[in-house]
């Protein structure tokens, strides 16, 4: 690599980091907002919030990193243009090749980092935030909770609570526990917490009365309280597993059925979702022709570029646009998943074109050059 390549290309990749940072942390602080309410109302840990923050970080990291790469690369490109410096380098001998090769190695080394994110780690993280919802949905019941509705833990248990307390407590409870179809209870409690213990979650009450109520006899006992224990273990076991979906699959076990329980899904959908990890990654490696395409060549214009610049961001929109809307119309028409990897061939097409082309100019005698 040439020292002009390595200049180019430090430039890009500097400024291609700061974008990828600001973009994903700037979406990550709002999509995380959406799980503050989990610590505010509904008692869930700070740990517990910084780590189902931290699982969405991955793939909204492969969202922008191509937006990244499209946006570092026309920046400095037409910076070096404007300040003459291609000028200087063309000058010096470099063809159109060794121009766009620094915006080249960017776009591979960003579809390098999302083939990762894409195969191993994006899954994994969807793989590890989906457990953990469950987990709480199953087992820290005190988040499902919400102030002021019958909230229905399970179909044998509801709760009510007016609200809470500044140390997180419920007030004013209601509960109607059904588990034992012939002897239903109806509890009615001053306050009240969710616990989670080794034996698995309890509610634990306080000043209150229990209403238990024999079918059999029509017959009403009540007890009244100032403690009381009500186990919820009993519900954490009525889900204890669920099906994975695509996204979470291991890669192998997209490309190998048998690594797959049999029925496990359909399979279809697992090969849309390989499909889907397979032909991300390469829109990092297509915005950064984008730029170039559009840049590079033509004559120097000394009145600015603004009209080039312009034609690549509608291309590059144009290009999300299409492998967005085909992504989405995959999972309903068969026809959708060979457009989109056109929607990828075609800039690369024009761009070996264009290299085409110029190693062709370079070749030839210099007045044909000229005539060219």
């Amino acid at each position: 690599m040439d020292g002009l390549t390595r200049y180019v290309l430090r430039q890009i990749l500097i400024l291609m980091g700061f974008m990828t940072v600001s973009l994903a942390v700037a979406v990550w602080l709002i999509q995380s907002l959406r799980l503050i309410d989990l610590i505010v109302n509904r008692g869930l840990s700070l740990g517990l919030f910084l780590y189902l923050a931290l699982l969405i970080l991955p793939r909204l990291v492969e969202v922008v990193l191509p937006i990244a790469v499209f946006v570092g690369i026309l920046f400095i490109y037409n910076k070096l243009t404007t300040e003459s410096e291609l000028l200087v380098m063309r000058a010096a001998g470099m063809s159109e090749a060794g121009l766009a090769r620094p915006a080249l190695i960017a776009g591979l080394i960003a579809s390098i980092l999302l083939y990762a994110l894409s195969l191993e780690i994006v899954p994994a993280a969807n793989r590890a935030f989906k457990d953990l919802q469950f987990q709480i949905r199953n087992r820290f019941a005190s988040v499902l909770v919400q102030d002021g509705i019958f909230n229905t833990i399970s179909d044998r248990l509801m709760v009510y609570d007016m609200g809470r307390n500044d140390a997180g407590d419920l007030m004013g409870l209601v509960i109607y526990d059904a588990r034992d179809p012939q002897k239903p209870v109806t509890i009615f409690a001053e306050r009240g917490a969710f616990a989670d213990t080794p034996d698995g979650p309890r509610l634990l009450l306080a000043n209150g009365t229990r209403q238990q109520r024999d079918k059999e006899n029509g017959h009403i006992s009540t007890l009244s309280f100032e403690r009381y224990t009500l186990d919820l273990a009993g519900l954490a076991d009525t889900a204890a597993t669920r099906d994975r979906q695509p996204d979470e699959r291991h890669t192998l076990e997209l490309l190998f059925p048998g690594r797959r329980p049999a029925g496990d899904g359909s399979e279809r959908a697992f090969f849309i979702e390989l499909n889907m990890r397979l032909e991300g990654p390469l829109t990092a490696f297509v915005m950064a022709v984008l730029p170039i395409l559009c840049l590079l060549p033509g004559e120097f214009n000394r009145r600015g570029q603004n009209r080039r610049v312009f034609v690549a961001i509608l291309l590059a929109f144009l290009f999300e646009f299409a492998d967005i809307g085909l992504k989405n119309l995959t999972g309903r028409s068969d026809v959708a998943l060979p457009l989109l990897y056109l929607n990828i061939a075609v800039p690369l097409a024009v761009m070996l074109r264009m290299l085409w082309r110029d190693a062709r100019l370079a070749q030839a005698p210099f007045a044909a050059r000229a005539a060219s």
